[in-house]
């Protein structure tokens, strides 16, 4: 069952795209028909909660009442909880973590943790992964490389990446295409999801006059972040008990079957 997970999308480093990757994760948990609920860190007026409404609230991590709407809640929610972390907090949000014993919980697989450590393509920001990587030894650990701007991750220095990017050593990694600037615009202004757009709804879910051909940049690249998410058997490590063919039968907007309205 998905109860009793922790989803959290976060960096140190701000600009690299967090709430966009949050977005996919609860377009692709709705796909694999798991219940998720948000939590927008971005307080007090959220940026997830524009594309979301109906699963985020949006908190303060920082306020010991936030963080119990958060945690005293896990186990009751019946359902997967992500939070999106704000831009330099996630060192804190997993300090906090630690001090009031979540990690030691962790570590006794009364809870589960995946983490999405966002990276940019700075020094900065990579030497981010020892630091959070040392917190959570006992977590799903991913290094999230988001081609926002179309970084290279020191691929032009092979000893860079090796010691920043050895799978076994530090995390698996996921990578985030870009999607087209225009298409992605257009999803902003309209504040709805990436499955909405696809959709050609609108927030209201009614129907919408989104562009054909920017719909079908946003459903390309949609299926090619859910490959990543499915090629780590993200929802079978969510819904533990459940076998890995019955989840694919349980997707009906899986990675290559992403539904949308006709012109």
């Amino acid at each position: 069952m998905s109860k009793n997970i922790l989803i959290i999308v976060g960096a140190d480093k701000g600009g690299v795209g967090k709430t966009t990757v949050s977005r996919t994760l609860i377009d692709y948990f709705a796909a694999c028909r798991l219940p998720i609920r948000a939590f927008d860190t971005e307080s007090p007026k959220g940026n997830l909660q524009r594309f979301h409404p109906n699963e985020t609230e949006v908190v303060d991590i920082t306020s010991v009442f936030d963080q119990m709407r958060i945690l005293d809640t896990i186990r009751s929610a019946n359902k997967s909880t992500l939070i999106d972390v704000r831009a330099g907090y996630l060192s804190l949000t997993l300090q906090f973590l630690q001090n009031i014993g979540f990690l030691e919980a962790l570590k006794r697989a009364e809870v589960r943790l995946v983490l999405l450590h966002v990276l940019s393509s700075s020094i900065s920001s990579l030497g981010e992964i020892e630091v959070i990587r040392s917190y959570v030894p006992e977590a799903r650990y991913y290094l999230v490389k988001n081609f926002i701007n179309e970084a290279t991750f020191f691929k032009w220095d092979p000893s860079v990446y090796e010691s920043f990017f050895q799978k076994d050593q530090h995390g698996v990694e996921i990578s985030i295409p870009k999607l087209n600037e225009v298409a992605y615009e257009r999803v902003e202004s309209a504040a709805v999801s990436f499955l909405s757009f696809i959709a050609n709804k609108n927030a209201n879910q009614e129907a919408a006059s989104n562009s054909f051909v920017l719909r079908g940049y946003v459903r390309h690249w949609l299926g090619s972040v859910w490959s990543e998410f499915d090629r780590i058997k993200l929802c079978d490590i969510v819904e533990a008990k459940a076998e890995p063919e019955k989840v694919a039968s349980q997707m009906p907007f899986h990675a290559d079957r992403l539904i949308y309205s006709p012109m």
